[in-house]
């Protein structure tokens, strides 16, 4: 239960900023926070990642809503195992579902976040999308976890599996 309720707490932190960057700030506007390096930006995205693949809401619609499911299935899986997948997996779905909502409703993702490195702009983007990064980065470190200590934890599995068994 806990892990659906980081779940929800990423996707209420994503939805109430892009609400307060649609509401606030006109399309474009920039708010200075750290001189030219870091900016609040008030942009919108009909895209992926990066801007890639333009306009394409009902592919993201369908593929979003298999990995929710996919998540949920797994999260439910793993949760009553293992400690860091299912947060990695909760920040993934809620912010999955964030950037689902904002395609579904508006057809587009609020994007506020942009980062200036000299001359180079990274591409600007929001709490949602940070949630996925850092689930997707934690579950690759647990996946590292499992390369190098994986058989102590099979076998707390094995252990546990029996011990379930014979009650």
């Amino acid at each position: 239960m806990v892990y659906y309720l980081i779940a929800l707490i990423a996707f209420l932190v994503d939805q109430g900023t892009k609400y307060l960057i649609a509401t606030r700030l006109e399309l474009q506007e920039q708010i200075p926070v750290i001189g030219n390096f870091f900016l609040i930006t008030s942009h919108r995205n009909r895209g992926a990642a990066f801007g890639i693949l333009q306009g394409q809401q009902w592919f993201f619609i369908l593929i979003t809503t298999v990995v929710i499911i996919g998540i949920v299935w797994y999260l439910n899986k793993a949760r009553q195992t293992r400690k860091l997948l299912p947060l990695a997996l909760s920040l993934v779905l809620g912010g999955a579902i964030g950037n689902f909502l904002d395609r579904l409703l508006m057809g587009e993702v609020v994007d506020f976040l942009q980062f200036n490195f000299g001359s180079y702009t990274f591409p600007i983007f929001n709490v949602a999308d940070s949630c996925i990064v850092v689930g997707v980065a934690l579950i690759i470190l647990d996946s590292l976890r499992d390369l190098k200590g994986g058989e102590e934890e099979v076998l707390e599995v094995k252990e546990l599996e029996e011990v379930k068994g014979k009650e």
